[in-house]
C-alpha cells in the first residue's frame, strides 16, 4: 500500500509544484515510457560515523551493513547498477565483494555536513549513462526487502508518483518538549481504529526521478509516495544500542539461503545435543543426539566439504559419537580460536568459506573468524547475536542436519553426492560399498551376485507349489527365496474387503481371497524346513508390525521392504528394531522419501534395491543408472529388483554394479494371479542365473594384462617397429 501526498511547501532550491503542473516532467514521463528503462541504487557509505565508529562496517548477522545494502538492492529485479559511494578503501573493498561499483568520493562531499543527496548528485555525475530513476538507499537499515525496492520502483517508473520513500505505519501520539501535542489534540484522542494512519520514514530508499532530483537538489519533489515496509525492517541503526537490537533481531527477520562454504566445524554440546547429558550411577555419561544428523553428514562427507568436532570436554562420549559419524574430532581445547586458525592454515581454507556452529560463549571467537557464523535457537543471546544465521533446529533434534542441508543446496549439482566427479549420466561402477552380512553369504561389490527367486504371492495360497518353487530357484542356481507376509485384517482397504473377486476357488470376497491365500505358522515352518534342505535362504517382505514379529518368531535372517513401504514410518521403526540386516526397495519413490527411510534403518546392515513398480516394466521406465545414484548417495551395496520381461535389463543391472538381482518366479506365467505375468518361468530363471555367472566373470578385476589365450596370436601377429 502507497500513500500519495502533494508538496506544497518550498524545497532548499525551488518551490515544489505537482508532477502534473510540470510541462518538464510530463515530458520526461514520455520519454520514460518510449525508452529503454534504467535503474541506479547509490548507496552512500562514508569511513566516519558519530554514533557508532565505521559503522557501515559493523556485522550484523555475519555481513556488514554496506554489504547487506548492496545484496539488497542487488536482488531487487528492477535494479540494473549499484554503486556505493565512499572514502574509505575497507567499505570499497566490502561493497565490490557484495556486487557493486564503488565511486570514490572527495573530501568535500565526505564531511559530517555533507548530504545524502550530494552523494547521489555526485554519483549521476560520474555514471557514464544517465538513468531514468535514481535511488538513495541507506546502509544504517539493515532489513531492506528487495520486494519493497522493487514496488517502490515500479510506482517511479509508471507515472504514479516522482518519489517514493520507505515508511512504517504509525498510530503513534507525538509530545513536543514543552508538553504539547504534535500530532493531535491532547483534549480529544481518538480510537486508534477511528484515525487515519501515519507514516515515519524508516530511513531505508528513497525512489526518485533522476531529473527531478536533479533539478531540485532535495530528495522529495512533485508527488510523493509511501512504500509501506515491515515494522521487522524499519530499525534504523544510529548508535550502538540500535546495532545490539538489529544484531539480536537479524537471525530471525534475514531470510534462511544456502550456505556457500568449504569446511564445517561443529561444537558437540548443544549442537550435537540438546546440552543435557544423562548420568548413570557409576557416572557414566549418555546424551541424545539425532540419527537424522548422521545422513546429513554423511551425505556432506560425499559432496567434498571437510568436517571438523571441536569441543572443550574431554568426553568419552563426543569420541563414540565422531567415529559413528566418521568427522575427525578435536577435544579439551582450552582455545578453540586458535586451533581453528591453525587448522585452517594446514588445511588451506579461506575462512570466508567456513561454517563454524556454536552455541556457548566460548565459542564466539571461532565465530567471529569465519565467514558463516551460525548457530542454534537456544543459543546465548550473544552467540545468536554474532551469528550469520540461526538454525531452526535445536541441538540433539535435527540441528546438524539441517546445516548439511542448507550447506549441500550451495552446492553444484554434481558435488552434492559425488563429491565433484564425473556426472552421473556417465556409464561407470559406483564406489565401493562395504558388504553386508546375510546368513552365511556377503552382499556387496566383490561378493558373487545374491539371487533371489521371489515367490510372494504367486504360491496361490498352495503350500505345495510353494515347495515346487523353492525347488525351481534352488535348482537353478539361486541364495535365496523371498515371500510376501500381511494380516489381512490390517492390511486390506476396508473400502476393498467386500468386493466380490472370481478366484480359482469360485467367487468370493476379497478379504475371503486375501485370508485364503496367506500362509500362517504351519505353512511357515514347513517353508522354512524345504529351504534348509534345499541350502536357500529364506525370508518375506512384512507389510504390517504383527507380520515383522511373526517372521521375527521364524528367525529369518533379513527382511525386505516393498516399495509400497518405504514410507510406512511405524513399519520401518519395527523393521529396524530388530536389528537384522534390511533389503530395502525404492520403486515408486522419491530420493527424499528414500533419505527418511534411510535414516530410520541405518546403514550398516542396509541393501538397498533399485526398482520401477511397474508391471511389466518396459525398458523406457527400467533407468538402471540410478544404481549408482543409489551407491553415490547412500554408500551403501545397491540391488535390482525387476519386473521385465526377458533377461537383458536384469543382466544390465549387474555390469552396473547390482550385487543382487531379485526377480518373481512362476511355474507357469499363464498360471491365475497378479504377480505370474510378469515372472520368470523355470527355464528363464535358469539362464538369468547362468548369464549372471558369466557376467560376474567377464567383468574381471580391472587390471590390464596379457592373459595366456593371447600368447600364441601375440607371438605370430605382433609387430614391433622403431
Amino acid at each position: 500500500m502507497t500513500l500519495g501526498v502533494q508538496l506544497r511547501h518550498p524545497s532548499p532550491v525551488t518551490p515544489v509544484t505537482s508532477v502534473r503542473q510540470t510541462p518538464q516532467f510530463r515530458g520526461v514521463c514520455r520519454m520514460s515510457r518510449g525508452a529503454t528503462l534504467r535503474v541506479l541504487a547509490v548507496v552512500p557509505a562514508r569511513g566516519g560515523s558519530v554514533g557508532v565508529p565505521l559503522k557501515n562496517l559493523a556485522p550484523v548477522g555475519g555481513s556488514p551493513l554496506v554489504a547487506r545494502a548492496v545484496r539488497a538492492c542487488v536482488r531487487a529485479k528492477l535494479v540494473d547498477e549499484v554503486v556505493v559511494s565512499t572514502d574509505h578503501a575497507g567499505i570499497a573493498e566490502v561493497a565490490r565483494a557484495a556486487g557493486a561499483t564503488v565511486i570514490d568520493r572527495p573530501e568535500e562531499l565526505s564531511g559530517g555536513t555533507a548530504s545524502s543527496e550530494s552523494a547521489v548528485l555526485h554519483a549521476l555525475d560520474h555514471t557514464p549513462d544517465v538513468p531514468d530513476v535514481v535511488i538513495l538507499v541507506q546502509c544504517t537499515s539493515a532489513f531492506i526487502d528487495p520486494a519493497d525496492l522493487d514496488d517502490a520502483i515500479a510506482k517511479v517508473l509508471d507515472g504514479s508518483a516522482d518519489v517514493v520513500f520507505s515508511g512504517l505505519e504509525t498510530h503513534e501520539f507525538l509530545w513536543s518538549v514543552n508538553g504539547a501535542g504534535v500530532n493531535h489534540d491532547p483534549s480529544h484522542r481518538p480510537r486508534r481504529q477511528d484515525r487515519e494512519p501515519q507514516f515515519r520514514e524508516t530511513g531505508a530508499f528513497y525512489v526518485m526521478r533522476a531529473e527531478g532530483l536533479r533539478e531540485y537538489g532535495h530528495r522529495f519533489f512533485g508527488t510523493v509516495a509511501v512504500q509501506r515496509v515491515s515494522p521487522h525492517h524499519a530499525v534504523e541503526v544510529d548508535t550502538p544500542e540500535d546495532l545490539e537490537i538489529v544484531r539480536a533481531l537479524a537471525p530471525f527477520v534475514d531470510r534462511p539461503e544456502p550456505i556457500d562454504v568449504d569446511a564445517v566445524i561443529t561444537d558437540f554440546d548443544g549442537v550435537h545435543t540438546d546440552d543435557r547429558a544423562y548420568v548413570d550411577q557409576d557416572g557414566r555419561e549418555m546424551v541424545a543426539v539425532s540419527r537424522s544428523d548422521g545422513m546429513g553428514i554423511s551425505l556432506l562427507r560425499r559432496s567434498g566439504v571437510k568436517l571438523m568436532i571441536m569441543s572443550t570436554e574431554h568426553n568419552p562420549v563426543v569420541a563414540a559419537r565422531a567415529r559413528k559419524l566418521g568427522v575427525p574430532v578435536l577435544q579439551g581445547l582450552t582455545d578453540k580460536r586458535t586451533v581453528l586458525r591453525d587448522w585452517l592454515a594446514i588445511e588451506g581454507i579461506d575462512p570466508a568459506r567456513v561454517a563454524y556452529v556454536g552455541n556457548d560463549v566460548n565459542d564466539l571467537g571461532p565465530m567471529s573468524d569465519v565467514g558463516w557464523p551460525v548457530t542454534v535457537p537456544d543459543a546465548h543471546p550473544k552467540v545468536r547475536a554474532a551469528a550469520r544465521t540461526v538454525l531452526t533446529r535445536p541441538g540433539g533434534a535435527g540441528a546438524v542436519r539441517e546445516l548439511c542441508d542448507r550447506v549441500l543446496a550451495a552446492r553444484p549439482a554434481d558435488e552434492k553426492v559425488t563429491g565433484g566427479t564425473a556426472p552421473r549420466a556417465e556409464l561407470r561402477l559406483a564406489p565401493v560399498a562395504r558388504p553386508v552380512q546375510i546368513g552365511d553369504a556377503l552382499i556387496g561389490a566383490g561378493q558373487p551376485v545374491y539371487v533371489i527367486g521371489e515367490i510372494g504371492i504367486n504360491h496361490n495360497g498352495d503350500l505345495d507349489i510353494a515347495r515346487r518353487l523353492i525347488d525351481v530357484a534352488a535348482e537353478a542356481g539361486c541364495q535365496a527365496v523371498k515371500f510376501q507376509k500381511r494380516t489381512p485384517e490390517i492390511c486390506v482397504p476396508l473400502e476393498q474387503r467386500d468386493q466380490i473377486r472370481q478366484t480359482p476357488w469360485g467367487e468370493m470376497t476379497y478379504m475371503e481371497y486375501k485370508l485364503r491365500t496367506e500362509f500362517g505358522l504351519e505353512e511357515y515352518s514347513q517353508i522354512a524346513e524345504h529351504c534348509r534342505k534345499r541350502g536357500l535362504h529364506w525370508f518375506a517382505s512384512p507389510w504390517d508390525v504383527p507380520s515383522v514379529e511373526f517372521l521375527e518368531s521364524m528367525d529369518v535372517v533379513t527382511h525386505k521392504v516393498a516399495s509400497a513401504s518405504v514410507t510406512d514410518l511405524e513399519l520401518l521403526r519395527a523393521l529396524a528394531a530388530t536389528g537384522k540386516p534390511i533389503i530395502l526397495s525404492t520403486g515408486m519413490s522419491t530420493l527424499e522419501e528414500i533419505d527418511q527411510a534411510v535414516e530410520l534403518l541405518g546403514t550398516s546392515k542396509l541393501v538397498l534395491m533399485h526398482a520401477t513398480s511397474t508391471y511389466p516394466l518396459p525398458p523406457e521406465e527400467a533407468n538402471l543408472r540410478t544404481i549408482t545414484t543409489l551407491q553415490e548417495r547412500y554408500g551403501v551395496p545397491v540391488g535390482y529388483s525387476g519386473h521385465e520381461r526377458g533377461l537383458q535389463i536384469s543382466l544390465a543391472a549387474v555390469t552396473l554394479g547390482a550385487v543382487t538381482v531379485e526377480r518373481h518366479i512362476t511355474l507357469d506365467r499363464t498360471m491365475w494371479g497378479s504377480d505370474h505375468a510378469a515372472s520368470l518361468e523355470p527355464a528363464g530363471l535358469e539362464h538369468l542365473v547362468r548369464d549372471i555367472r558369466i557376467i560376474e566373470t567377464a567383468l574381471g578385476d580391472g587390471v590390464k594384462r596379457v592373459f595366456p589365450g593371447e600368447q600364441a596370436p601375440k607371438s605370430r601377429l605382433r609387430r614391433v617397429t622403431v
